[in-house]
């Protein structure tokens, strides 16, 4: 009777200590996707959480027996509002990941809390170099500006560009985007007449741009946000800077996928840098593109998109790695070392940097079956962020 007694005991100590576990397991993995869904960085918001909810849709709502739950906040673009809201996905919501990120200044903010609350932070637009640096529980899907910038620094000197005037955006990537095209085109021989900064918020680029016609140099250097892009092709076109014999480079942000079609053919011949374009031509990417514009009334995905994408990824495979247990440790040491095809190419998740080490392409914008697409002629493999290079 006394051993019977013994095993009933030993039995419901199980079961009590089981049911914890069990109970965690069951509950919804919750993700807090902080996004500009409103405001002059909107389409950043739209393509992240259209390309989150189509991974969702094509890989299922459950893993590792945990339902995925999708929160969306619109934080929009302003720091001390993504700030909150973090502190509130945390705190009130209890998010086991937070994702999103559509500016720098808004990945910032939020870092010191997902390092307090040890809780993985998926940044999949904001792409300053030193983001990564910020907190140790931050990981990167989308890019970084030196890893677009330099390519072009290489690029332009062995193709007649001998002078060049930059004009960017006046914060974090901007800054990055400038310092590292300057650098490496003056180290290729190039000559930087001068640098232009445009404010981030409200920007007018027409007095810029008529310093820059002043100036007549070879090339204009332009990084601008996601979104802006249109803007600034508009009324280089408008100056006449491109019959003025001045060529306009650039990242891939500019000639963006998302508007490339309302620019007009003033984009045509125009050479850009970036990690993606959904003109890329493999079959993954083109499955992706299909899929995104069937489930979005024919919006193009582009590079914001597939870094909301890839970034859903990361944090499934995370979830996987841990059974479902979850944990803020657990799913960060399961969000490093990831290598894996993209709709943009094979991507791997640098273990020491939590950056993304990823393949950038030369690109030209042309014409196909009456659309532009950013077509890419050349291509440079699994380039680090040059920003944390020793």
């Amino acid at each position: 009777m006394k051993r019977r007694q013994l095993i009933q005991v030993c039995s419901l100590t199980a079961v009590a200590l089981a049911a914890p576990l069990a109970l965690a397991q069951s509950a919804p993995f919750k993700i807090g996707l902080v996004l500009p869904m409103t405001g002059q960085q909107a389409s950043t918001g739209r393509q992240i959480e259209a390309a989150a909810r189509l991974y969702m849709a094509q890989n299922g709502d459950t893993v590792a027996g945990r339902k995925i739950e999708l929160i969306v906040k619109d934080d929009t673009s302003l720091p001390d509002v993504t700030k909150r809201l973090a502190q509130e996905l945390i705190v009130n919501d209890k998010v086991d990941v937070l994702a999103g990120m559509g500016i720098t200044p808004s990945a910032m903010a939020t870092a010191p809390l997902a390092t307090q609350s040890k809780t993985p932070l998926v940044v999949m637009a904001a792409a300053t170099s030193s983001i990564t640096n910020a907190s140790p529980y931050i990981v990167r899907s989308s890019f970084t500006l030196p890893q677009v910038s330099v390519a072009m620094g290489d690029w332009a000197p062995k193709n007649g560009i001998k002078s060049v005037v930059t004009l960017v955006s006046d914060y974090g990537p901007g800054n990055d985007a400038e310092k590292y095209f300057s650098e490496r085109f003056a180290l290729n021989g190039g000559k930087v007449i001068e640098k232009l900064r445009v404010p981030l918020r409200n920007p007018d680029f027409a007095p810029f741009l008529q310093k820059v016609r002043d100036a007549k140099p070879d090339a204009l250097f332009v990084f601008v946000p996601s979104g802006a892009g249109a803007a600034v092709m508009k009324q280089f076109v408008e100056r006449g800077m491109d019959k003025a014999g001045i060529k306009l480079i650039a990242t891939g942000d500019v000639t963006d996928d998302d508007q490339l079609n309302d620019m007009g053919d003033g984009a045509l011949g125009v050479v850009t840098t970036h990690h993606y374009s959904a003109d890329h031509n493999s079959a993954l990417n083109k499955k992706f593109v299909d899929a995104f514009q069937k489930a979005n009334k024919g919006m193009r995905p582009n590079f914001m998109g597939v870094g909301g994408y890839d970034g859903m990824r990361i944090i499934y495979e995370a979830l996987k790695s841990t059974k479902g247990k979850g944990g803020g440790d657990a799913l960060l040491a399961g969000m490093k070392g990831q290598v894996f095809e993209s709709p943009r190419g094979e991507v791997l998740i640098d273990a020491q940097t939590r950056d993304i080490v990823q393949d950038v392409y030369l690109r030209k914008v042309e014409k196909k079956n009456g659309q532009l697409y950013n077509v890419e002629f050349d291509v440079i493999k699994a380039v680090k962020d040059p920003g944390k290079e020793k």
